[in-house]
């Protein structure tokens, strides 16, 4: 059983996320999202304004008059979200730790998903696949999944999106909408990452959504500091007004960044980028729009 201050969290996190799904991006996931074609529904007489590149002649010339076809989107789909619970994702400097956000978009895409009648469904992952929650529909369903995320407790801090990739590959077999929710603190953009995002791109509608926060973008002056990885629980001791260090922990950062945007952009991955101490609604209505006019 819960904790009541735990319950309590998660429950107003539960709304939250609701309301921002059914209110903020209300028919946004749908206009980006379309389903995978039209079915046949039913005659009705043909209206002025009627495509009419739509109108049965077999039909027409039986009654004498002109007759449409109508047809339906078939909208239902399979979102899977691919979510990371690595130690990394402990941190935050600002307003909330990256595992916040990643609850909160792992929240919104789940609600969104259901309210168009989808199946959502999620793979929990950090140095190994740690859960997997089969698609299905209904506000209990992702109760459950967000619940999981908030107490969930890997038994390895480390990151694997590869092994997590891998696992979507081999258990998902239908096309399906897939979201890794991620910091992307990788130890290398290798091979062991490249090759199942690429063919879990090919495979699935696949978008990477990247948590970060700021103080990660560039390291504080702050003087010497004790700092350790969350991960590996390594400990090191750095003086951060030194110049050199601070040079080096930036060509470090740019070094992975360029590999990992060569990375997604070899395999066709859209990338979101989110922080944690700025609102996630703006992003991802950009992300939305740019989907819909794609299409």
């Amino acid at each position: 059983m819960l904790p009541k201050e735990l319950y309590q969290k998660i429950q107003k996190f539960h709304f939250r996320t609701r309301f921002m799904a059914n209110d903020l991006f209300a028919g946004q996931y749908e206009s980006a999202f379309k389903g995978r074609g039209m079915e046949f529904a039913e005659v009705r007489e043909y209206l002025p304004g009627d495509d009419v590149r739509a109108i049965d002649w077999n039909v027409s010339a039986r009654f004498g008059h002109p007759y449409v076809k109508v047809f339906h989107e078939e909208r239902e789909l399979t979102v899977t979200l691919l979510i990371d619970l690595s130690g990394s994702n402990l941190f935050g400097t600002r307003k909330r730790f990256k595992r916040e956000v990643i609850a909160e978009i792992a929240g919104i895409l789940s609600f969104a998903a259901i309210r168009t009648n989808d199946k959502v469904g999620a793979i929990l992952f950090s140095s190994e696949v740690n859960r997997y929650i089969p698609p299905a529909k209904g506000i209990a369903h992702v109760w459950r999944m967000i619940k999981e995320i908030f107490t969930y407790t890997p038994p390895s801090l480390g990151t694997d999106i590869g092994a997590a990739l891998e696992f979507l590959n081999k258990v998902v077999k239908r096309h399906s909408i897939c979201f890794v929710i991620s910091d992307f603190q990788l130890p290398a953009i290798d091979d062991n990452f490249e090759k199942p995002l690429r063919m879990a791109s090919k495979k699935h509608d696949l978008t990477a959504i990247r948590v970060m926060d700021p103080a990660e973008k560039e390291l504080p002056k702050v003087g010497r500091v004790r700092i350790q990885d969350p991960e590996s629980g390594e400990i090191l001791a750095i003086n951060t007004h030194d110049r050199r260090i601070r040079r080096k922990w930036e060509d470090m950062q740019h070094q992975n960044e360029v590999q990992f945007m060569q990375a997604l952009v070899k395999s066709k991955v859209d990338l979101v980028d989110l922080l944690t101490n700025t609102s996630v609604v703006e992003p991802l209505t950009s992300y939305f729009r740019r989907r819909e006019h794609r299409r």
